[in-house]
């Protein structure tokens, strides 16, 4: 039985403060191109087998990892033009983008596309990296006595609906035997987060691997500590608008992007040395002690021949959020463009598919 909605938070102004108030207005109209109402262009025809000249996409790129991977890797030119690499990772971000024309594919968690759904945006899963480890661990605000996540009882929890670390926060509370209303979720998005730490308004917030090495450096002497948990957020994944995949074009070249997607994954995971530098040294002015403290973390890219694993797990995922009310239920499997199930898994050595 689906629980009540949670105390104290309006569902329209909580989608409304996650993702602006044009996007909300653009769900509510389902006037936008890539609505459901209007794709249900096919996407069912078989892939071309090459990419038509002259095609191509706009590509999301968060701090620029996939051409920094490509760069080191020297993995040479992609088979059709890039015209924009956008930096865009949150999962707000990245639907606007979808719903503004503006981002043809792009690299996130299971949850933004459950969240595109809800809000009446079509689009679809073309590729899937298992995660088996954690990415994300709990940071407490400084001077917290919060030692474990059944502490967070009747505390206040950053909590991003449309974002990973959304849904892992969710399974976080119900494998410690915590409901909704014993707790009070703040309605911010990821990039809010540390601010919110650092200045009291939440108690706790998810945080990726790679952000916590530089807060706790500052904080920790102030009392802010990690509470670690074996909670996976278990897709890393590539999607796309559905108005996208229906163009037999764009279509070809999302299919021959995939295998540089995955390529470039575990090119980074066997020479972390070299990322380690280039990338967290680099560009995120990170020590090298942190930098390794962060890959030392890293999961190892799989890539399953079968969606079937990642389709039952969006679907209690999916499940899990329509119990507190922040979606309806539906069935994930409409999520799934499975034309590009096989791709990613046939492009990586055989110790990567899973």
């Amino acid at each position: 039985m689906p629980s009540p909605p949670l105390p104290g938070i309006d569902r329209r102004l909580f989608l409304t403060s996650l993702l602006g108030v044009s996007a909300a207005a653009a769900g509510l109209s389902g006037c936008a191109s890539g609505s459901a109402a209007a794709s249900k262009a096919s996407v069912s025809e078989p892939l071309a087998k090459t990419v038509p000249a002259g095609t191509s996409l706009k590509i999301a790129s968060y701090q620029n990892v996939q051409q920094l991977q490509f760069k080191l890797a020297d993995f040479g030119d992609l088979p059709f033009k890039v015209s924009s690499w956008a930096n865009i990772g949150a999962g707000p971000d990245v639907i606007n983008a979808f719903r503004s024309g503006s981002l043809d594919v792009a690299n996130n968690a299971g949850i933004p596309p459950i969240q595109a759904q809800f809000q009446g945006y079509d689009a679809k899963i073309v590729a899937i990296n298992i995660t088996r480890k954690p990415n994300y661990l709990f940071a407490t605000k400084p001077g917290s006595d919060i030692r474990s996540v059944e502490g967070f009882k009747g505390k206040k929890l950053a909590f991003s609906q449309g974002q990973a670390q959304g849904v892992v926060l969710l399974r976080a509370l119900k494998k410690a035997g915590l409901a909704y209303d014993d707790v009070q979720l703040v309605p911010l998005t990821s990039n809010q987060f540390l601010t919110a730490l650092q200045s009291g308004q939440v108690d706790i917030a998810p945080l990726a691997n790679q952000q916590a090495p530089a807060y706790l450096q500052q904080y920790e002497s102030k009392g802010a500590r990690a509470i670690t948990t074996d909670v996976v957020d278990l897709l890393n994944l590539l999607w796309a608008p559905t108005s996208v995949l229906s163009d037999s074009a764009k279509a070809a070249a999302v299919a021959a992007y995939i295998p540089y997607w995955a390529k470039g994954q575990v090119w980074q995971y066997e020479h972390p040395d070299v990322w380690n530098e280039e990338f967290y040294v680099k560009t995120q002015n990170l020590s090298l002690a942190q930098a390794r403290s962060i890959t030392e973390l890293a999961n190892k890219p799989l890539f399953p021949p079968s969606w079937d694993e990642a389709v039952k797990w969006e679907q209690e995922t999916a499940d899990l959020l329509a119990e507190g009310g922040f979606v309806k239920g539906f069935k994930v499997a409409s999520l799934f463009d499975r034309r590009f199930e096989a791709i990613a898994a046939k492009s990586v050595p055989a110790e990567y598919r899973r």
